[in-house]
């Protein structure tokens, strides 16, 4: 496990971050409400409620519970040595998405959650201090809730993998394929959910399936979407009354821009995830991707060193070196700050100006995917992936609080402000409506745009699945670091291309020949 985690680009932390904590502090908001951390809420209700509603996922609970039995021991040496290597198991426990109504006088289970802390922060003060506990009240079932910084969820998620103890559910914002083997299959979950509220969105389905091994390694209820945020002033009077709707805009545009204010564009370059998600947009959107429909590395391609060389000139042309070193929040603080004149982000940033600088709100406007040569396509910015680990203790309180919680995903849209898309877009039919009459927006309609964010929005992996070597990808920050090294005048982008197409087939290499 410990030469998979280093894979990942992530070690297991001390202490502080180890399985079992009772307090993890959530990460710094400070560009968002000026406040610093604050610990966890404890969602634990208060009291008892009545037996589980009767569900389709409720019919394999003896079937579970019988085969965990026969199926149940310690880790084997073979098992613990492929879980090492990263290994892709395709072997998973049976399905079951419900409990059997306890025993009076029994003990009352407990529910354990790892969730990131989300960037709407109004959404985290729902969920831990309503939705949970009325949830667990209902259910009679203790609800934990802990969050952690977003910039912990490898090391943490790696830490809990390699002790084999720590929360039921565990929340990543990408696909976690790399934990396959560790995790249960929620192929039950899936089914259920996609008989009551229609197919989830290919998006979803591409983010949490493997199709070598059959195994649902996660269930998303919802994504966010990665538009562009720019400022309506500074492109109105460079000649773009509506934003960039290009990257060749975005050049040029941001160019004059720069040239008459000062005022740069904010891309990131550096290792974070919104460098990783914006770089993949770019990259797809000039005809480049890291493999193919079949899993095969493409990325030393033609359209990759196209790539490269355009976003060598957007740097020069528009950006400043800071872009080199942002972390998560640098590309919110720099527009929010009227330092910047676009950046690639979810509507976070627009909600947090709503709350703090109206004035500023009111001036940041959004676009859709910027358009390339061949295609106009963005990266999910989050893929909301649940898993249930192996050695969860509550499994089956796990599975009905994912079944439960697609039922109420018009809430979780509500409550998130629309940050949370839903994967199963039956359960909120009229989201463009609702997204084209929010009272918050200024301009009137702003978020409109994304009502067709399933046309420009694609998974981690593109063409192909996000399986575990794309995973590691993703986690190493391959694509943002070939970028770079380009941009930095390190390497040309024709070595560029073919160090990362190098580097990635020795990533599928590992995982191929580590595979059951």
């Amino acid at each position: 496990m410990e030469e998979r985690v280093e894979r990942l680009g992530v070690r297991p932390r001390g202490r502080g971050a180890g399985p079992g904590a009772k307090r993890v502090e959530r990460e710094d908001r400070s560009a968002f409400r000026g406040g610093g951390h604050r610990p966890i809420i404890d969602s634990r209700p208060r009291s008892r409620g009545p037996r589980p509603r009767a569900s389709d996922i409720e019919r394999g609970v003896r079937t579970h519970k019988i085969a965990r039995r026969r199926k149940s021991g310690a880790l084997t040496r073979r098992d613990f040595v492929r879980t090492a290597a990263g290994a892709l198991a395709a072997g998973a426990l049976p399905a079951a998405c419900a409990r059997e109504p306890r025993a009076a006088g029994t003990a009352r289970k407990t529910l354990r959650i790892l969730q990131w802390s989300h960037f709407v922060p109004a959404f985290d003060e729902w969920f831990d201090g309503r939705y949970t506990k009325e949830w667990g009240a209902k259910n009679g079932v203790e609800v934990v809730v802990d969050h952690v910084a977003a910039a912990e969820l490898p090391a943490r998620a790696a830490s809990e993998a390699t002790a084999g103890k720590g929360h039921d559910l565990f929340l990543f914002q990408s696909p976690p394929a790399a934990f396959e083997s560790r995790v249960l299959d929620l192929r039950d979950v899936v089914e259920a959910v996609e008989k009551k509220h229609g197919k989830m969105i290919p998006l979803a389905h591409r983010s949490t399936f493997n199709p070598k091994t059959g195994k649902h390694y996660a269930f998303s209820h919802s994504y966010t979407a990665d538009p562009g945020n720019y400022r309506i002033d500074l492109w109105r009077d460079a000649g773009f009354p509506r934003g960039p709707d290009t990257w060749e805009d975005l050049r040029v545009g941001g160019g004059k821009i720069r040239r008459a204010t000062g005022i740069p564009v904010g891309v990131g370059l550096s290792q974070e995830p919104d460098s990783n998600m914006a770089l993949r947009g770019l990259l797809w959107s000039f005809g480049g991707a890291e493999q193919d429909e079949q899993g095969r590395v493409a990325i030393g391609g033609k359209a990759t060193v196209e790539a490269l060389r355009f976003a060598r000139a957007l740097y020069q042309e528009t950006m400043t070196p800071e872009v080199f070193t942002w972390d998560p929040s640098s590309n919110n603080r720099m527009i929010l700050a009227g330092r910047g004149s676009f950046v690639q982000n979810a509507i976070s940033v627009t909600r947090a100006a709503e709350k703090t600088d109206p004035d500023m709100a009111r001036r940041i406007g959004l676009t859709p995917a910027l358009a390339g040569p061949v295609r106009r396509l963005a990266c999910e910015h989050i893929m909301h992936c649940y898993v249930i680990w192996k050695f969860a203790e509550n499994p089956d309180g796990a599975r009905q609080f994912l079944a439960d919680m697609a039922d109420d995903l018009p809430a979780v849209f509500r409550e998130s402000e629309f940050y949370n898309l839903p994967c199963f877009p039956g359960t909120v039919p009229d989201l463009a409506d609702r997204l084209a009459k929010d009272p918050r927006a200024d301009p009137p309609g702003k978020y409109s745009v994304l009502a067709s964010a399933l046309d420009w929005s694609t998974n981690v992996g593109y063409p192909g699945f996000a399986d575990a070597a794309m995973d590691e990808a993703f986690n190493k920050f391959v694509v943002p670091t070939m970028f770079g090294r380009v941009v930095r005048g390190e390497a040309t982008p024709e070595d560029a291309a073919r160090d990362a197409q190098k580097e990635l087939q020795r990533i599928v290499d590992r995982w191929n020949s580590a595979a059951p």
